[in-house]
């Protein structure tokens, strides 16, 4: 038996990167996973079959966390689907050479408004739709995925950091109201992993094109993977971690 045998969990973003790395982690333990994505249903329809490969249940939900409405047809379809889900994973996101120029004094108002959008107001409706119902479970997790930058506050990521940090504040308040449930509320913040994102990231800050041409400057000798990322979540999902909440881990190799 895995650790998450009969628990249902919700991934925001789980089509690709890190997002279906931690699909993948969860349904290993143990859960079935309700997929979201935004807009590549292939790639959800890919890892839905990976997880019932691995003897789980698995279905996919388009929605765009950053839209209110979105969130909420998201949180009834996939309590319709499955009856529950005791954890939500807010992985959803985008990163700030994404929507325009990323120095404070340069970026346009609307490209903050969308980075808002996604890492702190996705979360706070998905949170509103679905941990009343977890209430009712014997326990609840909620995991943000955060980043580094919103610790190390460097040039260029100002609004990108912002955004991370509202999603932190959300993540630490919300731990207090919930204990009293059953709710574990914690916080996986990554460095540098390689994804899409990531890349993309690389490219524009450091000029290379490839994340091989950076594994050996990097902690360990490599680049973190997806993978590392979802053992943190899982732990914080997990029975070892009963005791835990409105905690924040850093995964970046040190």
């Amino acid at each position: 038996m895995g650790d998450l045998d009969g628990r249902v969990a919700l991934v925001t973003g789980g089509s690709r990167g890190i997002g279906r790395g931690i699909c993948l982690r969860l349904a290993e333990d143990g859960a079935d996973i309700a997929i979201n994505y935004h807009s590549n249903a292939d790639a959800a329809r890919e890892v839905a079959e990976e997880v019932r490969a691995l003897g789980r249940r698995a279905e996919t939900f388009p929605a765009d966390v950053a839209v209110e409405d979105d969130c909420g047809r998201l949180a009834a379809a996939a309590l319709e689907a499955f009856g529950k889900v005791d954890i939500l994973v807010n992985n959803a996101g985008i990163g700030a050479t994404a929507v325009g120029r990323p120095h404070v004094a340069e970026a346009e108002p609307e490209a903050f408004y969308q980075l808002m959008a996604a890492h702190a107001f996705g979360p706070f409706y998905l949170s509103r739709a679905l941990v009343p119902q977890m209430r009712e479970q014997p326990r609840g997790d909620v995991v943000m995925i955060s980043s580094v930058a919103a610790q190390g506050y460097g040039p260029t990521g100002g609004t990108y950091s912002a955004a991370k940090s509202a999603m932190e504040a959300l993540a630490h308040t919300l731990a207090k109201e919930e204990r009293q449930h059953n709710i574990h509320v914690n916080v996986v913040a990554p460095g540098l992993v390689e994804t899409d994102m990531g890349l993309a990231l690389v490219k524009f800050t450091r000029g290379v094109q490839s994340m091989r041409e950076l594994d050996q400057g990097q902690p360990f000798g490599r680049v973190g993977q997806p993978v590392d990322i979802a053992a943190a979540v899982a732990f914080f999902c997990g029975p070892r971690s009963s005791y835990i909440t409105n905690q924040r881990l850093t995964v970046s190799g040190g």
